[in-house]
Parts: structure tokens; sequence; C-alpha cells
């Protein structure tokens, strides 16, 4: 088999080598503190875009540090009573994407929820706020100010809080959500389901935002983990603070927030992934403590993994 990383045998062994801060947990009790005492002030816009079988809006509502979070929402109407509800978030520096892609599960008598990331390319707000550089990456966004006001924490943070909302919709069966997303939505997947632990299922696909001193070490800082070689070129050339800044960057490391997950996982992996190595996604997995399966594709990099959406909704109609 073709390989890029670590053979088969030590990927299911391997658990990061990124450092974990000693007050990870605290650290995210605070953050979830924060956001539970935010009012949210939902808004639902009707959209001009309509379909036979369902209702569509866009949808705001009020994220930590007071910035407008925007998400589509799709609703069906031909189903009586609580149904299930999608979540699904979209790849690094993406947005919602179109209506239609939310179609098939409300064909299927399932709402569907897709976020934009704050200060991505979709119509949420980045209020902005941090010391230091704000310069083409979200990872390091904050990484020169206290902890509380790294990006991706936020970020986060607004997963779990609109998976919070929908769940308190009278349509939605709180009890039946799932969470889907690839690249940095497979991260966020992981992330809200861990944040949001009743969150039934989920399905993320070559999730990023893991094990950040492992990309660092394979010299795969580029495409989208470019930015903490950029930072390091600019910030700390030497790197005198290498240690700090990976032990920073720790607290919004999802493979330290996976061992809060409480549903059922379905994951894809690609072993040819040079974007987000494998034994990243790896380090993740192998710390979730619920009920697991991994699809593994041995010749496939950061990429369609063929089938796996297929497999993501015949997962997501056990809901």
């Amino acid at each position: 088999m073709p390989i890029i990383d670590m053979p088969m045998n030590e990927l299911h062994q391997y658990n990061g080598s990124n450092p974990r801060p000693e007050d990870f947990d605290a650290y995210w009790e605070r953050a979830l503190a924060e956001m539970r005492a935010v009012d949210a002030q939902v808004e639902l816009i009707p959209s001009s875009f309509k379909v036979p079988y369902a209702e569509c809006y866009d949808l705001y509502f009020t994220g930590v540090g007071g910035a407008r979070i925007h998400a589509k929402y799709v609703k069906p109407t031909h189903v009586q009573g609580p149904h299930p509800a999608i979540i699904q978030f979209h790849g690094y520096t993406g947005n919602t994407g179109s209506w239609t892609d939310k179609l098939s599960y409300a064909s299927l008598g399932y709402s569907c929820i897709t976020m934009d990331c704050r200060g991505q390319g979709g119509l949420s707000e980045d209020v902005g706020g941090v010391k230091g550089t704000t310069m083409n990456g979200h990872i390091i966004r904050g990484l020169d100010d206290h902890p509380d006001q790294l990006l991706f924490r936020q970020i986060y943070l607004d997963t779990a809080q609109l998976t919070g909302i929908v769940m308190e919709f009278a349509e939605v069966d709180a009890t039946r959500v799932g969470v889907i997303g690839g690249s940095q939505g497979g991260g966020l997947t992981l992330a809200c389901a861990a944040l949001e632990p009743r969150v039934q299922r989920l399905a993320p696909y070559f999730p990023f935002l893991c094990d950040f001193k492992r990309v660092w070490d394979m010299d795969l800082t580029k495409d989208a983990y470019q930015e903490l070689r950029t930072y390091f070129r600019n910030y700390d050339p030497q790197h005198v603070r290498e240690e700090e800044i990976f032990k920073k960057l720790g607290y919004i490391d999802v493979q330290y927030l996976v061992d809060r997950i409480q549903g059922e996982v379905l994951m894809g992996v690609g072993l040819m992934d040079t974007v987000c190595p494998p034994s990243t996604q790896f380090a993740a997995y192998n710390k979730i403590r619920s009920q697991k399966n991994l699809e593994i594709y041995p010749d496939f990099g950061h990429e369609e993994l063929p089938g796996f959406s297929d497999k993501t909704v015949q997962f997501m109609l056990q809901l």
C-alpha cells in the first residue's frame, strides 16, 4: 500500500504530539459558560428560494463576542411532528453553499442547517478585537493575545450554540440531531459534538484542526496549514517560542475535545492525504470513547472519498 505517513498499525496506536494545556478542561468549561450567557437573538428570514416540499430561511444569531452568525435553514413541509435535523459545516475559507445542497436531507424529512464560519467566505460577522496579527489565517488569529481570544475557540462555540438553537425549534426532535462535514467541516463536526454532547450521530471526514505539531514535524505546513509557517517566519523566526506556541494552539486542538463526544461516529480518512495527514486524524479518532467506525481509503488524499457521502446518508437515516 502507498504510504505518506505511519504504517497502519502505528496509526491505530498514535496518540498525538501537540502539547495539551494543563487547564484545557477549565478553559472549555469557561468558554461554554460564556456561550450560554449570550442572548442569541435568533432571527429567521424567509428566503426567495422556493421549493414545493421545504421552506428555506436565512437564520441569524448572536455568538460570543457579539458577532452575528449566519446559517441557511431548510425545513421540510411534508412531515408531521418533530423530525430529525442535520447540521453541516463547510471547508476552510468556504461558506454555506447553495440551497440545493440541503434539499436531499429535506426530501427525506430532515431539517438541514449549514453555518457560515465567522470571517470566512460567507455572511457571518468577524468582530475582530485581538492583538497582534490577523493576517491570512484563523488558526493563528488571536495567538498573540489571551487564549480566550483564539478565533477558532469562538467558531467552535458557534457550532455548539447553533446546534442548541436548532434543538429548541418546535419542529426538530432534539434527540435525533446529526452533524457532518469534511476538512475544516470535519474538525468542526468533532468540536460541535464534543461541546454539544446531545448530538446523536456525526460523520466527519478528513478532519482539519487536529495535532498541529505533527503537521509541523512532517513539514506539511502548506495549503490549509501554511499560516503556521508564515507565523513563525514573521513572529518567531528562530523558534524561541515554539513550545509555548504549540501549547497555546493545544486549546483549539480538536484531538483533545473528542473524548467528550457521546454520539456515534462514522469517520472517513484517505491515507494519501497531505493536507490533513492521516496521523493527525487518527490522533483524534483514537481518543473518541463513544461508538465509532472508520472508513479507510488507502489510495485517496484530500478529495472526494467515493461512496462516503452515501454511507453518511445511510448512517443518518438511523437517527
